[in-house]
């Protein structure tokens, strides 16, 4: 029996035309919240980057200072206004954890530094905020992502054409583009979440009419994530790796983006901050993508392995749900659990196991294509200052991921054996593997 068809897609907050987008922008916020407001349409402005020792950047170090200081004269302010919409409550963890982002990444580094403090009136509404959401207090793939865009024609449907990304740290165009290529793979993947949804909705998966209908659909799905696949290599002539890796990816490093080295947030005035998720955005936090992985019963759980050290971080994928808003990953925990897998039905007939193989072989090419992206904006960038170097083979890259395990991802994961992991159990999906 398939799953109940009492639950529909909007049970998670998930809109059957742009899936886990919200279909408008959000909402701007109270004048209750103007310092908020007003504190984030300056911070690109006056801010830089602590760790830029530039002429520019030196020069800003006291509008820096002021800014900063002025965040920590504010008063703590009550939330309560905003749990009358949840839009709202979207927009203050928007707002919030980007403010979070910029107080602490325009601090100039100081050696020896062991912790550095997220003042209240920052801290404990974005923790009660988040609280509500049941997401992480820091900013997520869905403050950049899915959150940050306003119509370019507001008469006209959402569309990748028709967003524009609103809050970019760097300013650039290049930061810009980046988050669009994102938005413009999760409304890709709406047609995927519908065949999910379709299929959780079959009244008897087994039956010959809807044996024919997933393998159709299975075959429809393999188009998708090719052409997902395309919409995130596109990211490559609009954003300059070298700029990526310099002057954006610096703002995304949560708390520890760059290992256990770095000094720890400590958020004032949250009871058990020791205890939040702190680690930043990442791409590994698309419920959509997570989505596919449940559809396709592609295990990321850690296993045994002759490399033993590979196993933790096989379970970041679960980790990063803890970043998704509540609903979403309500979503994923429900596709978790179905009375038949697509996968168990592709074992029974034999109809389906092409269509099934094809569906996670691309799933697989999406990830070795991401590791090919990863190689040029961020393991080969991590070589330079200055200057942009010739490209990578990937032969090359996975090279060097083997030597350089301290190389993290902006969610806090060591790359070489996060992005090995996730092809890897990608791979093992497949049922010629298992006949």
């Amino acid at each position: 029996m398939a799953q109940s068809t009492t639950v529909s897609l909007s049970d998670f907050d998930i809109h059957s035309d742009t899936g886990l987008l919200p279909t408008r922008p959000l909402p701007p916020l109270p004048t209750t919240y103007a310092s908020w407001t007003k504190a984030l349409s300056d911070a690109s402005r006056v801010l830089s980057l602590g760790e830029d020792d530039s002429k520019e950047a030196i020069a800003k170090r006291g509008a820096s200072e002021r800014w900063r200081s002025d965040i920590r004269s504010w008063p703590i302010l009550d939330t309560t206004e905003l749990t009358k919409d949840v839009s709202l409550l979207k927009q203050a963890h928007r707002h919030l954890a980007f403010l979070v982002h910029y107080y602490i990444h325009s601090i100039p580094p100081c050696e020896g530094t062991a912790s550095v403090c997220v003042p209240a009136p920052l801290a404990v509404p974005l923790a009660e905020v988040s609280r509500l959401l049941g997401m992480a207090p820091v900013l997520t793939y869905a403050d950049t992502v899915l959150w940050n865009w306003e119509f370019i024609d507001p008469s006209a449907p959402l569309s990748a054409e028709n967003m524009h990304i609103t809050e970019v740290f760097s300013g650039t165009d290049d930061e810009r583009q980046f988050h669009a290529v994102s938005a413009a793979t999760e409304l890709r993947g709406v047609e995927a979440i519908r065949i999910i949804d379709d299929f959780n909705h079959l009244a008897s998966p087994t039956s010959p009419s809807s044996i024919t209908k997933l393998n159709a659909d299975l075959a429809r799905l393999t188009s998708i994530i090719e052409d997902m696949s395309d919409i995130i290599q596109s990211v490559q002539p609009v954003c300059d790796p070298h700029v990526f890796y310099w002057q954006i990816r610096p703002w995304f490093c949560g708390s520890d983006g760059r290992g256990p080295e770095t000094p720890e947030w400590v958020y004032e005035g949250v009871p058990r901050a020791q205890q939040l998720d702190l680690s930043g955005p990442s791409g590994g936090q698309s419920t959509t993508i997570h989505a596919l992985d449940a559809f396709l019963a592609v295990d990321h759980r850690p296993r045994a392995a002759k490399d033993a050290s590979s196993a933790p971080t096989e379970g970041f994928m679960h980790r990063m749900r803890r970043y998704m808003p509540g609903r979403h990953r309500a979503f994923l925990e429900y596709l978790d659990d179905p009375a038949v897998s697509v996968r168990e039905l592709a074992l029974q007939v034999p109809q389906l196991r092409d269509s099934y193989d094809a569906a996670v072989m691309a799933l697989k090419r999406m990830r070795d294509l991401h590791m090919r992206v990863v190689c040029r904006y961020i393991v080969n960038m991590s070589r330079t200052h200055r200057h942009i170097p010739s490209g990578c083979p990937v032969s090359a890259m996975i090279a060097r991921m083997e030597t350089e395990r301290g190389l993290r991802g902006t969610g806090g994961n060591e790359l070489s054996i996060l992005l090995k992991a996730t092809r890897d159990s990608t791979k093992r999906a497949l049922l010629k593997n298992s006949l």
